[in-house]
Order: C-alpha cells, then sequence, then structure tokens
C-alpha cells in the first residue's frame, strides 16, 4: 500500500467510527513512518489515534513529527494530556518544543510537570538557538573513576532506561568535571576488577556550550563519535550530542545552503506547511533587488546601441556569452561554498587558489571559444568570430574569478559564504560580459560607442 493510500484508509477507519482498526494498521508502522501518516490527517484525528498508542511509542511517534506539527498538535491537547506527553519525551525534543511554546503556553504547561523535569527543561531551553547547549540532551550515562568494571555495568544496567545511550559512557569527579570517556565495548571486554580508571580514553574530545551546532557536527564526524560530550566554563559536564542529533544539524545546514543558494532568505520549515504568505516573503526580497541589479545589464546593451544596429549578428550570441559567464561562475562559487563549509580551504589559500582558477578558467574559456566561433563566421564573417572567440575566453575566465572570490570576501566580511547564490553571481557576470563582448565588439569592428 503506497503512502499516500495507507494515510487514506485511517481517515476512512476514523470516519466510519473505527478507530481501534486505523490504531491497529497504524502500531504495524515504524514511528517515523507512522509520524508519516499521521501528518496527512487532520489534528483532530491525529490526537484521536496517538491517544490509543502507549505512552513510549507516542513520544517516539511524536517526535518525528516537524516542530511546527508539534506545536500545533501542542495547542489542541489537553494540558495533563501535553504534560504527560512532554515528560516522556528525550530531553532535547521537549526543550526545542518548549523554546517554540508563547510565554502563555510555557506558563500553563510548566506546573504541570514533575519539579526535576521542569527544571531541566528550564536549563535545556535557556542556550542560545544555534549553540551546542540548545542541541545536547542531558540524558547520558556516568561512572566513578574508582569504580570496576563490574560495578560500571551493574550501574550502567540501572541507568539504561533513562540514557540517551550506554554505548558511550563518562567518567566524572565529585564535582562533575570530566576524566574521561569508556566504550561499553571497553568494559565488557575487561575483566570484572579492572578499575575504571586504567580502561577510560584520555583525552576527551568534546565542546563546550556556546560552540556552534556546525561546530558539533563536524567534530562528532571528523573523529567518528557516537556521541560528543558538552562542557560547561568550569569543564563540568552538562550534556552530550548523539550521531543522530549531529545528521539533523548536517540536513538542516544542507538545506539553508540550497536555499542561499537559490537566493531564498527565511527559514520555512517543513515546506509542505508553509503558507502563500510565507513562501512569498522567502523569495522577494532577492528576486526584487537582483531586478536591479539586473538593470547594469540594461545600461550596457543600451550604451552599446549604435553597434547592435549596425552589426544584428551580435545580437545572436548575447545570450550565449553572458550565460556562459553566469553558468562558469556558478560552478566555482559552488565548489569554493563548499570547500569552506567544510573547512577544506581558508582566507589564506585564496591568492594560491586564484591563479590555479586563472589556468582553469583559460582552458574552459578556449574550448568554448573554439566551440562557437564557427557559428561566429556562419553568422557573420571572420570579425564577427573574432569578436565571439575572444569575447567567451574574457567572460569565462572573468565570470569563474568573481564566482570564485566573492565566497571569500563574504567570509572576510563575516557573512555566510553561501550568500554567493547563483543568481548573484548570474547577475553580477551578465553585466560584466555585456560590458566584455560588447566593447571588444566595438574595437575590432572600429566602431565608436
Amino acid at each position: 500500500m503506497t503512502t499516500s493510500a495507507i494515510a487514506t484508509n485511517l481517515s476512512t477507519l476514523l470516519s466510519k467510527q473505527r478507530p481501534h482498526d486505523a490504531h491497529a494498521s497504524l502500531t504495524q508502522l515504524q514511528p517515523a513512518d507512522a509520524a508519516e501518516q499521521l501528518d496527512q490527517l487532520t489534528t483532530l484525528q491525529v490526537i484521536q489515534l496517538l491517544g490509543l498508542e502507549p505512552l513510549t511509542r507516542r513520544a517516539q511517534v511524536f517526535g518525528y513529527f516537524s516542530l511546527e506539527r508539534q506545536v500545533e498538535l501542542s495547542r489542541a491537547l489537553p494540558r495533563a494530556a501535553l504534560a504527560t506527553l512532554i515528560a516522556a519525551m528525550s530531553a532535547d525534543e521537549r526543550a526545542d518544543l518548549f523554546n517554540r511554546f508563547d510565554e502563555e503556553q510555557r506558563e500553563a504547561l510548566l506546573p504541570a510537570l514533575a519539579q526535576l523535569e521542569r527544571d531541566d527543561l528550564r536549563r535545556l531551553s535557556s542556550y542560545l538557538e544555534g549553540t551546542a547547549g540548545a542541541l545536547m540532551t542531558s540524558e547520558y550515562s556516568t561512572l566513578k573513576a574508582g569504580m570496576s568494571a563490574s560495578e560500571a555495568i551493574a550501574a550502567l544496567r540501572l541507568g539504561a532506561a533513562d540514557a540517551e545511550t550506554i554505548y558511550q559512557t563518562y567518567v566524572l569527579d565529585d564535582e562533575r568535571r570530566l576524566l574521561g570517556t569508556l566504550s561499553l565495548r571497553e568494559l565488557i571486554l575487561a575483566t570484572g576488577d579492572t578499575p575504571v580508571s586504567q580502561l577510560m580514553v584520555q583525552p576527551v574530545i568534546s565542546a563546550r556550550v556556546n560552540d556552534t551546532q556546525e561546530q558539533v557536527a563536524k567534530k562528532i564526524g571528523r573523529y567518528d563519535l557516537l556521541a560528543l560530550p558538552i562542557l560547561d566554563r568550569d569543564h563540568r559536564l552538562v550534556g552530550i550530542v548523539t550521531t543522530d542529533d549531529a545528521l539533523d544539524v548536517v540536513e538542516q545546514e544542507a538545506t539553508e545552503d540550497f536555499h542561499k543558494g537559490a537566493s531564498i532568505s527565511l527559514k520555512i520549515g517543513n515546506i509542505k506547511n508553509a503558507t502563500i504568505g510565507l513562501l512569498y516573503r522567502k523569495r522577494v526580497f532577492w528576486l526584487v533587488l537582483l531586478v536591479f541589479g539586473n538593470l547594469f545589464s540594461g545600461a550596457g546593451i543600451a550604451a552599446f546601441e549604435e553597434i547592435i544596429a549596425a552589426n544584428i549578428a551580435l545580437v545572436f550570441f548575447l545570450p550565449l556569452l553572458v550565460d556562459s559567464g553566469g553558468n562558469s561562475g556558478s560552478q566555482a562559487a559552488t565548489l569554493m561554498v563548499r570547500a569552506l563549509a567544510t573547512g577544506e580551504v581558508v582566507m589564506r589559500d585564496w591568492l594560491r587558489l586564484l591563479g590555479r582558477e586563472c589556468f582553469v578558467a583559460l582552458g574552459l574559456g578556449l574550448t568554448m571559444a573554439l566551440a562557437v566561433a564557427g557559428l561566429g563566421l556562419m553568422r557573420g564573417g571572420l570579425d564577427i568570430a573574432l569578436v565571439v572567440a575572444s569575447s567567451m575566453v574574457l567572460i569565462v575566465i572573468i565570470g569563474s574569478l568573481i564566482g570564485m572570490s566573492l565566497p571569500f570576501l563574504l567570509s572576510r566580511m563575516r557573512l555566510d559564504p553561501a550568500t554567493a547564490s547563483a543568481p548573484l553571481i548570474t547577475s553580477i557576470a551578465d553585466a560584466t560580459g555585456v560590458l566584455i563582448y560588447l566593447g571588444i565588439a566595438s574595437q575590432v569592428l572600429d566602431l565608436s560607442v
């Protein structure tokens, strides 16, 4: 049965007052798949089916909804039911949801939670969005250095239900400062009387609560960690970020970069649920700005009206040439934006890369010039072929250098290099290409502007 067919079947069963039959078909799905099906139903239908789920699975399914959908469902739930659901969620997920609530919702929810959960929720939600503190969970396992391996295994067994993961555990002193880290594999393989202090790994790779989520995700990927411990300013362990959370950050950053690469500004979350007004606001700013940027291309064409009127064949090659500059610039910009984002290159690499890009662009320009020179001969003779070929070489070189350099410039200005988007590069390269092409034409064809 297809995805839409399953959701339709659930809706049909609910409309026929057969919620238990609908729930029976839902239980066959994994939590992530169940959330995908439920997301296609109305709010009341979702609440009805979630209410039939056991609490643990209900929290798992709820956690797979987008934050926007979670907020929508939370508004429709009674306070006691919402408090029970949030208490069963993982610490980091409920903190993310709590941050999306308005002040009235927060004040209504907090008294319904247990004191321990309330304090933990307030602490996790106090960190700035985009930092390690906002991403981490407080559900982790800890050990004492003086424990034996057998004692450590027993301690992990007792706390396993409340921990995000027990495959990696952390050794703390009496003031909760991080001494070392230990994998469950090492514990199991060690003899029972081996001290934890001999098994733990030092020094520990960690991050600070104010580090960015991108830095945390890169560190987890670089060192192939199951989880990364997060420390406060006093080097005390306050939380961990697990691999699955790091993957969410990577996906989120990739989505943002794709949007910026298309000159789309605002975050919209799930595009399926985005309103027309939000989609309009997300796209209008850069489109309007680039309209005015494209006026430079029009002004360049207007400045060369005489040469265009005398050589109509030039018009045929104008879109081809200026688009080639934009395309080559977009390619170079994409490579540099990605390299800067992954840390493959830094600012001091710009000059060396600029020299290399000159040779690459020259090769590309010559190849493309050969491809269009024949067309120039057919459309306007030797002079036009010379103009088109030489323009192609210069336009590709200039477009590539602009595309490669703009991300570095934005990075130096402490702006996101991803805003060196294809439309922005294309607009700059178009205006430059028009001036190069018609400027060369005016010289070769010996016409005054």
